[in-house]
């Protein structure tokens, strides 16, 4: 008996934890089934279609219930018809409460057969985690979304509050985006008090135990700046003090030795004051300084040695493209360089650019924005409301008990820009753990947790009914 005991546990202990998962259940079947055909939907800009990923979806919509009436389907520009997307509704019982909305991007980047160890168009589970381009990014968020529409729609009565779905192309770049057109020629289709989005991935560490959950509320403006100098030029035998190359570069290194100043928003603060709370003595010291006194320059210092912390404290400019001269043996007639700035919620384009040019300290190098289908100005940072972040602080603490949330800020950009400065505030939803390699998004072998976004799920239904309304 103990031989035949003993065996048994040997067995056991050698199952991978895979196979050990508890077995779905048969709502996260069909969760997992339509999470399926949105991954294996390609939808790069190369050679994909968001179009037919929505029409997949619309589908899916029709079949739980919803009419023609409750779901726009619509194609991109004449000569992107495939940069398509949808909006659905469901309709809510109480005419005061204005709508919310779930907003999540179709398109993926491009990912290369021959580098991934997996098609990265096939959902292929193993290990414990979905393997596929987009799994993460964003198509997680777009079939939990949808989901949840579908089932709100099966549970017969509607919610209080009317909920709409936007699935939208054109995030991760491409001609043509469906969350910018929505906001300029269809504002009444996504028109909301609030909308939910991605951008709140917490952190966990390399072992993929969860450490810190993350509301995100703002996030900065990408804005490229070109800083150019002009000269007669003439042969390189006779150099003459005005050099364009040596003018550009001179003012380049005073760009990159005054730093912009820290800006603090309450989503900003609220991230410091947590993560004070976790850090070691010296720097949690140096952290409170600073909110403290946000001219501490001492504090700073410290603080900004991270570069992620230095970026969350201010609007940031970094030269990233060179060109200059025209021949190897003449003086050289201009010379230009790309800076790129990622502006902090609620600077306008004009007040940076006055920025650089007071760091420059040259009248002679010109600073053009680049055109750029961003706002004009950052929207500032969504309020951390009762309602929208009290409501998911609550709901955390009963589906993910212990694990801090914090607000936070990103440092990237979303789709939510421009349903940001459009008046309608958007929020990174929590409920998503990532690992320091970042789980391969935008990389090789893109992976999500099998138990880690089945959990995403209930809680983001959870937080969702409770904004509605039940």
């Amino acid at each position: 008996m103990r031989l035949r005991l003993a065996a048994f546990l040997a067995a056991a202990i050698a199952v991978p934890a895979a196979a050990q998962q508890t077995p779905l259940r048969p709502d996260q079947q069909a969760f997992r089934a339509l999470y399926k055909e949105l991954v294996e939907t390609n939808t790069t800009v190369s050679t994909g279609s968001c179009t037919l990923a929505a029409q997949k979806l619309a589908a899916r919509l029709k079949a739980a219930g919803y009419v023609d009436a409750d779901i726009r389907l619509f194609d991109g520009p004449s000569d992107r018809p495939q940069d398509g997307g949808l909006v659905a509704t469901l309709k809510g019982n109480d005419a005061k409460a204005k709508a919310m909305l779930l907003l999540s991007h179709l398109d993926v980047v491009e990912a290369k057969r021959a580098d991934w160890e997996r098609d990265p168009f096939s959902f292929i589970e193993e290990g414990g985690y979905f393997y596929g381009r987009g799994v993460s990014d964003d198509k997680a968020h777009g079939a939990i979304f949808t989901d949840t529409m579908i089932r709100l729609k099966q549970a017969g009565k509607p919610p209080k509050r009317t909920v709409k779905l936007a699935l939208t192309c054109g995030e991760e770049g491409g001609p043509f985006n469906g969350a910018e057109w929505l906001v300029n020629n269809h504002r009444d289709w996504i028109d909301a008090e609030f909308a939910l989005n991605e951008g709140g991935s917490g952190k966990a560490d390399d072992k993929g135990k969860p450490v810190s959950l993350a509301f995100q509320a703002g996030e900065k403006v990408y804005q490229d700046f070109v800083l150019e100098t002009r000269n007669p030029g003439g042969h390189s035998s006779r150099p003459r003090p005005d050099n364009a190359i040596y003018e550009l570069a001179a003012g380049l290194v005073r760009l990159s030795q005054r730093e912009f100043p820290i800006i603090l928003s309450d989503t900003t603060r609220g991230y410091f004051t947590e993560m004070a709370k976790i850090s070691d003595p010296p720097t949690a010291a140096a952290i409170r300084a600073l909110l403290a006194n946000p001219a501490d320059a001492a504090a700073d210092a410290i603080v900004s040695k991270d570069p992620g912390w230095h970026s969350t404290l201010r609007t940031t400019c970094v030269a990233t493209l060179l060109e200059a001269g025209h021949a190897r043996n003449a003086l050289p007639q201009r010379a230009q360089a790309n800076v790129n700035c990622r502006m902090f919620p609620g600077e306008s384009v004009e007040k940076v650019r006055g920025q650089i040019v007071e760091r420059l300290a040259d009248a002679s190098i010109t600073v053009t924005p680049r055109a750029s289908e961003n706002p004009r100005a950052a929207a500032p940072p969504p309020p951390l409301s009762p309602l929208v972040y009290g409501t998911a602080v609550t709901l955390a603490a009963k589906h993910f008990p212990g694990i801090p949330i914090i607000p936070t800020m990103s440092t990237g950009a979303t789709d939510g820009r421009y349903l940001n400065a459009a008046g309608i505030p958007t929020y990174g939803m929590p409920g998503r753990f990532t690992m320091p390699d970042g789980n391969g998004t935008h990389g090789l072998n893109e992976r999500i947790s099998v138990a880690g976004v089945m959990k995403e799920r209930d809680y983001l239904y959870d937080l969702i009914l409770a904004y509605a309304g039940k």
